[in-house]
């Protein structure tokens, strides 16, 4: 096991937050929730970027691709206005799509929420990353994320990506018996 921090891509997508019109809670609220999941040493790689497809596409693919992320997280841009382009921009840049994360995220969130069913996030896999777009509330994104991690190191086992390990009293890693 090395002892090499893996890399995690944490993005934050809002005009709003990206021209400092208010803070962005989104992207602290991914790191400190990966913080608790997480006890394998990682280093977040964060960028917090406007509501422009090109833009979300051109940051996952550097982040994929140039900086070596096992995992990237999203936040923002997955409802149904008209500027929510986050789920096209990860499809756009993804050879496989892994419908069930978005499917359980949005069983979780409806029970929290009826307008959960306004949600369209979705996950991929481009080359050696899983992408995972994840809502823009705080605590809906703590709920999306601990409702599918248990999945997600089994996931980067399987494209070949670094050995996650979690904190079993907050998130219990799933890993088929050899």
């Amino acid at each position: 096991m090395s002892d090499t921090p893996i890399r995690i891509g944490i993005v934050t997508v809002s005009d709003r937050a990206s021209q400092g019109v208010y803070q962005d809670l989104g992207g602290p609220a991914i790191r400190a929730c990966l913080d608790d999941i997480l006890s394998c040493p990682w280093e977040p790689v964060p960028r917090l970027i406007p509501d422009e497809r090109p833009v979300i596409e051109q940051t996952l693919k550097e982040l994929c691709d140039r900086e070596n992320c096992c995992l990237v997280v999203t936040t923002g841009g997955t409802g149904p206005a008209r500027r929510d382009v986050t789920p096209e921009a990860t499809e756009a840049v993804c050879e496989k799509m892994l419908d069930g994360f978005g499917e359980q995220m949005r069983a979780v969130s409806l029970k929290v929420v009826p307008t959960a069913i306004l949600s369209r996030q979705v996950a991929g896999v481009r080359g050696r990353s899983l992408i995972v777009n994840l809502p823009g509330k705080p605590s809906a994104i703590r709920d999306c994320l601990l409702a599918v991690f248990p999945a997600i190191p089994y996931c980067i086992d399987l494209i070949e990506g670094p050995y996650l390990t979690t904190h079993e009293e907050v998130v219990k890693a799933f890993r088929p018996k050899k």
